[in-house]
Formats: structure tokens, sequence, C-alpha cells
């Protein structure tokens, strides 16, 4: 049974890609049952009405991950 959770998107930063069905991975800035917001990396149906799995990080774990890659 899935758990109940809420969601804000707090700052929409931007569209990564865009599949086929109209389904964008994008990266915002959410914040989950009114917990200080994360940068969230998902794939979303159009008007954020379905999500898919993500990955969710605080800003030293996207400044780490930035340092990393580049």
């Amino acid at each position: 049974m899935a758990a109940d959770f809420k969601y804000d998107i707090v700052e929409e930063i931007g569209v990564l890609s865009e599949n086929a069905k109209g389904w964008r991975k994008e990266i915002n800035l959410i914040s989950w049952n009114g917990a200080t917001p994360k940068y969230d990396i998902r794939e979303w149906a159009p008007n954020h009405e379905k999500m898919g799995k993500g990955v969710t990080l605080t800003k030293e774990e996207l400044e780490t991950l930035k340092k990393l890659i580049y």
C-alpha cells in the first residue's frame, strides 16, 4: 500500500528531456510533506498530475554532484 504524501513544487528549474508521450524529465525545487525544499530530478506527466521515480538532493549534494561532473 502506497503511503500518502504531499508535495509542493516551489520552483520549476528546467526540463532535461521530453519523451513521445509528453512525460518530461525535470529538475525542480520541491518541498515534500512540508519539509525544507530539496532539488528533485524525475519524470512528470503533463501538468504534473503523475510522477515517476526520481532522486532528491540537498543543496550540498547538488553542489558536490556538480564538482564531480566538472
